[in-house]
């Protein structure tokens, strides 16, 4: 795969994150909105999940995707510096199916499962 190629993949990967960030953004700030326009009694709502339940599960994947962009534009900085590919622990090239599975990936599998 050329640089050029890999910059492209990397680029749409970022661009698919930045959406996913943007639509979970506007799915927490609409519960957020929706528990205090009401007075309900989330922990014991006989419906199902609690707002505070998907309050924080909202939370926690919109945290998981920000790291995934940060992720994501340090790939495109080591690919401009030329580094893209290379373990950051060991020096040792990343195996091209991790990185097809992980383009964001910054180890090794070895270091990775240490």
């Amino acid at each position: 795969m050329t640089t050029t190629d890999l910059h492209s993949l990397l680029a749409s990967e970022r661009a698919s994150t930045a959406a996913q960030i943007e639509a979970l953004t506007g799915d927490l700030r609409g519960i957020i909105e929706a528990s205090t326009s009401v007075a309900t009694d989330d922990e014991h709502d006989p419906e199902g999940a609690t707002i505070a339940f998907e309050r924080a599960q909202v939370a926690a994947l919109l945290t998981r995707a920000r790291q995934r962009l940060d992720d994501l534009d340090r790939a495109i900085e080591r690919l401009g510096e030329g580094t893209y590919g290379r373990c950051e622990r060991c020096g040792q090239p990343i195996a091209p199916e991790r990185l097809a599975a992980r383009p964001a990936a910054r180890t090794c599998i070895a270091c990775a499962s240490r």
